[in-house]
């Protein structure tokens, strides 16, 4: 199946889709340095530039399309009016691209802080904008850590098939990992998914993984987060856009912030998955990424219900 990406970032789902066996034909992303991380990672079918300004024609067509737009400065009273707040529209032009490109499926990722947006008003309104383009629509709030990926992080799912089609009952994907280990096998801890790492120096050779010259004072004021190395890392969080700062998480065993490819481990990027650009802009592409495995999973689910309908 063919897939449409918009909102690519450095293309964390992307790759997971692709690993399930999914073909991604297009992307988008208005972030150079997000851009230039794909093109070396995953491909050169990504566009630089602002989705507002591409035309539905200018889209191939698909099977698929899939994006994470913004929520920030949502309401159900603005959510429909551009001139309210620049990131409403963003949630706009993905529905005029489902609307236009009528793809079998869609795959919309959000905050977990969605499902709360004016008393649950806003995921309510997001729901019946899609089923009004010809979709059945639902949604979950999936914990990535069930799907292998070494972090408790939340996000919430939108999943959309044509109506015209039989519906998706196996959603939200079937889990790979549980908590306990009892059924399946145990979340993966950060611990776990650093020990391959030797300890990083500042001038180190080893791409993405050199680190600050300072080590960490803690003084009870420090924007960094810690962690149990026997236990899933927390979230990595970031503000969406290309100048908003991250929380760096603290080495689980090291008094030091974690190096870009440590932090890409916790969010399941392979260790050849380059990230273009400074230290800091890696740092954003890996907090505002969909976990690959969870790109695996979807993907999965995907195409086991379309071999049902061929």
């Amino acid at each position: 199946m063919k897939v449409v990406s918009l909102f690519s970032g450095a293309g964390g789902l992307d790759l997971g889709l692709k690993q399930s066996g999914l073909d991604i034909i297009w992307a988008n992303d208005i972030y150079e340095d997000a851009v230039d991380t794909y093109k070396r990672n995953i491909g050169e079918h990504i566009v630089l530039g602002d989705i507002a300004n591409i035309n539905s024609s200018d889209i191939p067509n698909c099977d698929v399309v899939v994006g994470g737009f913004p929520c920030q400065g949502f309401s159900v009273a603005n959510m429909n009016r551009k001139s309210e707040d620049p990131r409403n529209k963003l949630y706009l032009e993905m529905v005029r691209i489902i609307r236009d490109k009528r793809p079998a499926y869609f795959i919309a990722e959000n905050v977990k802080g969605i499902l709360s947006l004016d008393k649950g008003l806003v995921i309510q309104k997001i729901t019946s904008d899609f089923e009004s383009l010809g979709y059945n629509v639902k949604y979950s709030l999936l914990n990535c850590a069930d799907y292998g990926v070494p972090q408790t992080r939340m996000r919430v799912i939108i999943l959309g098939v044509r109506k015209d089609l039989p519906d998706i009952e196996n959603f939200p994907p079937p889990k790979t990992h549980e908590k306990e280990g009892i059924n399946l096998p145990k979340w993966i801890s950060v611990g776990q998914a650093l020990q391959r790492f030797t300890e990083p120096r500042v001038d180190s050779q080893f791409k993405n993984h050199e680190h600050s010259l300072y080590k960490l004072t803690f003084n009870g004021h420090l924007g960094h987060r810690f962690m149990d190395p026997d236990k899933p890392a927390p979230t990595v969080t970031g503000r969406g856009d290309e100048k908003g700062g991250v929380v760096v998480l603290h080495h689980p065993s090291n008094e030091r912030r974690m190096t870009v490819r440590e932090i890409a481990a916790a969010q399941s990027f392979p260790d050849d998955f380059f990230f273009c650009g400074s230290k800091t802009s890696g740092y954003r592409q890996i907090a505002n990424a969909v976990p690959p495995k969870l790109g695996i999973a979807l993907g999965k689910m995907l195409i086991e219900h379309h071999k049902t309908i061929e």
